[in-house]
């Protein structure tokens, strides 16, 4: 198993960390326990040391399962990493109330990694605003935690101003080949580096989405590599900056566990031609987007109640990817019949108002028409 060095906090971290957000559920949509349990235990078995839950996960369920697993192993063989549920903080009283629960649930008297979770500016100032992160100081130097971090979702700026606050210990971000523009990303990264801060990464496949693809995109990563999966080169991209210390992977399978242990366990960092070809695949990816909606909202509010930038995001990922399973929850569910294109009255408000000037009313009829046919499923 590949291992990393957090020189900063003097500790060993394996490269590949479970993320125990995604385990296999039954009918009742609960945790499968008893085939969770064997993924967990394979995992650790061949040499993962970082596992990673948060209060919510599984709906609550998550924690209780993860200490029940790691309960039979000795408490220093493993780092357990955890999350502050922060829109839960209402009072600072509620900081000491769910870390307690939650060292209850994982049947541990410290946690080894904890992180403020899903920050963003709103609730980066709310948790200033109460004294958090002092509160999470005080639970550090009475030993219940080890080091302290975030985890975080929102723009560059606000990353920037969290990570100057204090001397993190480390911190956790969205990063992946397609997204190193996005949230913090490439930017973020360079900072941490600078910082010293290690990094966490989380969504390193995004979602799964950069694990299936057409056969036009399939073929060039098979080419590159004809044993590897395709899953792998988003695992690898990430894994080969040097200052990402763990790569998380929320695996629900056998098949995804022994892939990614596969991977790890002969890592290898990407090469020149493979940066070469995926930074090609990405130019290509991103050459299918429809239009040029930046979701900047001036179109907004439709009077006939259509989401235009979410119709047109849909569509978007919908081409980019040319899977519609990827957008199926978004399109059918998310937005609903009620706020799906077909309502456009044509009415011309929207396009008056648009800075990118989008044929909006034309572009919402091609929406409607290529959602419908569904044709591209993988």
């Amino acid at each position: 198993m590949e291992k990393r060095k957090l020189e900063k906090l003097g500790i060993e971290t394996s490269l590949l960390g479970y993320g125990c957000m995604r385990f296999p559920v039954n009918a009742e949509g609960k945790i499968d326990e008893a085939e969770a349990e064997k993924l967990l235990k394979k995992a650790i078995a061949e040499g993962v040391n970082y596992i990673d839950t948060a209060y919510p996960y599984h709906g609550g369920d998550s924690e209780t399962f993860v200490g029940k697993v790691l309960k039979q192993y000795d408490r220093s063989s493993f780092y357990l990493a955890t999350k502050l549920p922060v829109w839960d903080v209402k009072v600072l009283e509620d900081v000491d109330r769910i870390f307690n629960h939650q060292l209850e649930k994982l049947q541990t008297d410290y946690i080894d990694f904890y992180l403020m979770h899903a920050m963003n500016k709103e609730r980066w100032d709310a948790m200033l605003a109460l004294g958090v992160v002092e509160r999470l100081e005080k639970l550090k130097a009475e030993g219940k935690i080890k080091y302290l971090g975030f985890s975080f979702h929102d723009s560059y700026e606000t990353f920037e101003e969290m990570l100057n606050y204090r001397d993190w210990d480390f911190c956790q971000i969205q990063l992946n080949y397609m997204d190193t523009e996005e949230q913090a990303g490439m930017k973020g990264y360079e900072l941490t580096v600078q910082k010293q801060v290690p990094l966490v990464i989380m969504e390193p496949v995004k979602g799964g989405s950069l694990a299936n693809f057409a056969p036009d995109i399939a073929d060039r990563f098979h080419a590159l590599k004809p044993d590897a999966s395709i899953a792998s080169f988003a695992l690898r991209f990430v894994g080969s900056l040097p200052n990402v210390k763990v790569v998380l992977s929320g695996m629900s399978t056998m098949a995804q566990v022994e892939d990614n242990l596969k991977t790890f366990s002969n890592f290898e960092t990407l090469s020149d031609a493979e940066q070469a070809e995926i930074k090609d695949i990405v130019k290509t990816l991103r050459g299918r987007v429809q239009n040029g909606c930046t979701g900047c909202n001036y179109c907004m509010p439709c009077p006939a109640g259509v989401n235009i930038p979410r119709n047109f995001r849909v569509w978007n990922i919908y081409h980019m990817y040319q899977n519609y399973n990827m957008v199926r929850g978004a399109w059918e569910h998310e937005l609903g019949d009620a706020a799906q294109a077909k309502n456009c009255i044509k009415c011309g408000k929207c396009e008056k108002a648009c800075p990118q000037k989008i044929s909006i009313r034309e572009d919402l009829q091609r929406v409607q028409a290529d959602l419908d046919k569904k044709e591209m499923v993988l």
